[in-house]
Order: C-alpha cells, then structure tokens, then sequence
C-alpha cells in the first residue's frame, strides 16, 4: 500500500502528461502565410483596418506567421465573400467583415453568400461614421446640405462605395426624411472616394473618423454631422443628425472577423484565442480610442445573434430606405 500511494500521483502525473500532450498536438497553428480577406481596395476603412491589425498582431507576437491583406473588390461584398466561400475549410484564410456584408445579399440576387454561411470567430468593435465636406465648403452644417440638394435637386453629389454599405443606405433614410434628392457615385476604394471629396467633384461624403482623420486633422475636411445617437467625444462641437432636426434610424457599423465555411473547431478555438489576447493588447486599446471606435468585442453564440438581429434590422431599414429586398 505504501508503494501504491507513493507511485500512484507519478502514474496519474503520467499520464496527464501523455494526454495533454495528445491535446497540444491536436491544437491549430498556422503552418503558412495567412490570407486576410477584405471587400475594398486599397486605402478604404476595411482596408486600413486589416493592415493596421496585421502589423499589431506581429508586433505584439500574437501570430507566427506573415498576414498578407488580399483586396477582392467587386458586387459591394460579393466578390470577398464568394472568395472566402470557396475557401472551404481552409485553415489559412479569414475575412474582416462589416455591415455591408449582411446587406449586400439582402439586395444582390447574384450575392448566393451570407454571413449564414461563413464561420463566425469574433466581432471587434463597433464604428461611428460621420458627414464630411471640403473644409472651404459653403455647407457649414447638415440643414445648409438640405437646403441646397432641395433648391438643386440630383445636382449635388456624394461620394461612396457599395450602394449597399451605410453610406448609401443613411443617403436613402435622410432623402426620404427631408424630400430630398442628390446622387451617389460608388468608387471602388476609399481612397477614390476621398480623393474626389478634396478635388471638388463630389460635395458630400459619409465616413469613419479612422478613414477621414488625418484629412480632419490637417484642416481639409470639415465634419458637419455625426450620424450617431450621441456626439463624438472627439469632436464634441460637431452635433448628431437627429439635433440638426433629421429623425433617422442610425445604422450600426459593425468590424469583425470571419472564417470560410466548415472551419474546424480547432481553427475557431486558435483565431477566439488570438484576439481575446489582441483586444486586450494596449496597442489596439490605443488604436480604438484614437480612432473613435466604440468597444463591442463578442464571440460565439452572442456574436451569431448579434448577426440575426441585424439582418432583420438591416432589412427593414433597406425597405423604409426603400429598396428592393430579394431574401
């Protein structure tokens, strides 16, 4: 008995051992480069989003292998989201998705991927977007824009990306709650978009603080509107759309990440890991609050009722926006 009791902790420590070991084994490590999908060109706010991330996981040693950022623009987000698809239990590939990625197939027939059918890993953050003109604009507020689109109607231009993305849907809303009419011209990238903003050939543009700030900040855009239910912390002069007088539904901009379809268990598990550690990380915290992000880290079920809530809201939104919705 007293060899028992002295050997039995050795052979339980054993095989414990053995078994954890057999666990290590079986966990999920990127053995390639890893290929971080987006649905805009470059210099546009997904764009700027998944490289920025990129750099701070690798700084931060959270990954040990390279993270390459393919831009698959095309179809709003058809084309990423078709990509990701077909990448079908590839270990090696994520998406960074946003909300244009839930509406984009509640309007687009050719748009057969949803979120539905992608892996869910988590949800980042959460991103306010604000109205945006040329600073030596006449437009000193949002009611000066809605005065001149009513006196010029389709004269006045604003510059975009899908027409399924926030930006147009928020254009749709305010139009139908003023009695309005300007023109959407969709561009490819963010950086398109801007650019067209500072030459003078749009006179209008809904944008993230993160994709517009450096231009804010050097004096050559002029934000008019926040089009959140409070104001900005960072800009707290800048008042929201509903206290300039225009009720609309604020649409929420959601950033997160996803994984193609049938994305093992262990993969999930390694990608949760990875940005429960990065959403801690005092890099990114920093690059939340200078970039006026909101915090809304989910994961798991809440993350997969976070994307059923917004698909109905998104839906009825595109039907009070007035747009044709084919699922």
């Amino acid at each position: 008995m007293k060899y028992e009791a002295m050997f039995l902790p050795m052979v339980v420590a054993a095989i414990g051992a053995v078994f954890s070991n057999l666990a290590w084994s079986q966990e999920f490590k990127p053995s390639r480069q890893i290929e971080a999908v987006v649905h805009t060109g470059p210099g546009g706010g997904s764009d700027l989003l998944a490289r920025a991330i990129a750099e701070m996981l690798q700084k931060e040693k959270l990954i040990s292998q390279r993270m390459q950022v393919v831009n698959k623009s095309g179809g709003g987000s058809a084309v990423a989201m078709s990509y990701l698809a077909e990448k079908k239990g590839d270990p090696h590939t994520i998406g960074f998705f946003t909300g244009v990625w839930v509406t984009n197939p509640l309007t687009t027939t050719e748009a057969t991927v949803t979120v539905k059918d992608l892996t869910p890993i988590v949800r980042l953050m959460l991103e306010p977007a604000v109205v945006a003109v040329k600073a030596d604009s006449p437009y000193k507020n949002m009611k000066d824009f809605i005065e001149a689109a009513k006196k010029n109607p389709n004269q006045l231009r604003q510059s975009g990306g899908s027409v399924t993305g926030r930006d147009n849907l928020m254009r749709l809303l305010i139009q139908k709650a003023t009695g309005t009419q300007w023109t959407y011209i969709s561009f490819p990238s963010g950086g398109e978009r801007l650019s067209n903003l500072l030459g003078g050939h749009v006179q209008m543009m809904v944008i993230e603080p993160q994709e517009a700030g450096e231009q804010i900040r050097a004096g050559n855009l002029r934000v008019i509107a926040a089009l959140t239910e409070k104001r900005l912390p960072s800009m707290p002069n800048v008042p929201t759309i509903k206290e300039q007088g225009i009720d609309v539904t604020i649409i929420p901009q959601a950033r997160g990440v996803l994984a193609p379809p049938a994305a093992s268990k262990e993969v999930v598990q390694y990608w949760e890991g990875v940005f429960d550690r990065f959403a801690q990380s005092a890099g990114w915290k920093q690059y939340v609050e200078q970039n006026q992000f909101e915090e809304g880290y989910l994961k798991g079920p809440p993350l997969s009722k976070f994307f059923d809530d917004l698909t109905a809201l998104m839906r009825d939104v595109l039907k009070e926006a007035g747009a044709k919705v084919v699922r």
